[in-house]
């Protein structure tokens, strides 16, 4: 770090313009939570918790992304962020689906982009200027924490979240979409109970 310091003080004092700005170092704070969050093993029960919803959403993603590889790495990273936003899965599922019907490639007439339909704004609210967003991974990053934070801004109300997500606050035919799609596709089924004879 302190050599890529003084590589770009050399550059910046012979009056070269610098494109890419470094990174400041993470707080001893941060540094320390971190590497405590990585060296926690997960518990048993979130495992199998993870690997039960896997279950039970893989085969209605197949209906979406015939690609066993690509459907089982978008379940796993969907979990994952929508786990570290705080947010169902199955809800990012539903949002996904009717925002670009799992078309990673899909761009709006507005502009919006990729799985979770960013609007390119975000990058400069969010991250950094070489951010694809139809990268699926980065872009389910940045669904999730926008939608995190619509929900935080509505004391967690999930109709006005969604519709600030989809810039139509005031209105609800879209969380109603979204709802529907969950409940129709993305609730994992209850557990039957057997009767005893």
């Amino acid at each position: 770090m302190a050599d890529e310091r003084n590589f770009l003080a050399a550059l910046a004092a012979e009056g070269r313009p610098l494109l890419v700005q470094p990174l400041p170092a993470t707080p001893r704070t941060l540094r320390s939570t971190l590497d405590e969050a990585l060296a926690s093993p997960r518990a048993p029960a979130d495992i199998w918790a993870a690997r039960q919803w896997f279950n039970a959403m893989e085969p209605a993603l197949a209906r979406h992304v015939k690609d066993p590889g690509m459907r089982q790495a978008l379940l796993r990273r969907v979990y994952h962020e929508a786990t570290l936003a705080g947010l169902p899965p199955e809800l990012v599922l539903a949002l996904i689906q009717v925002e670009s019907a799992f078309q990673a490639e899909a761009v709006s007439s507005a502009g919006a982009v990729g799985l979770m339909q960013i609007m390119p704004f975000w990058i400069r609210e969010l991250g950094l200027p070489a951010d694809d967003l139809k990268d699926p991974w980065r872009n389910l990053r940045y669904g999730c924490t926008i939608l995190a934070h619509y929900l935080a801004v509505e004391d967690g109300d999930v109709t006005r979240a969604l519709a600030r997500y989809n810039g139509s606050l005031g209105k609800t035919w879209y969380p109603e979409r979204v709802m529907r799609a969950w409940q129709r596709h993305w609730r994992p089924a209850e557990p039957r109970a057997t009767v005893q004879r």
